[in-house]
């Protein structure tokens, strides 16, 4: 099993730590940069909508859904 690596980013003007396997921060890297955006403005994007999903689930599911469109 893959072992979760930790990150810290600002979200609203606090920090909140998120735990995702590698190849999730990896795929949430390629679509921030896609996306010009900053690793912690996709993950505030992906907060704003993520309607009562964990957030770890919710980029999970975002970064498969961008996987999809390639």
């Amino acid at each position: 099993m893959p072992t979760l690596k930790k990150r810290s980013v600002q979200l609203s003007g606090h920090a909140t730590s998120i735990a995702l396997e590698p190849e999730f921060w990896a795929m949430l890297e390629a679509m921030a940069a896609a996306e010009r955006l900053s690793l912690a403005g996709l993950i505030g994007r992906i907060d704003d909508a993520r309607q009562g999903r964990p957030l770890a689930s919710a980029c999970r599911v975002a970064a498969l859904a961008f996987a999809g469109r390639g």
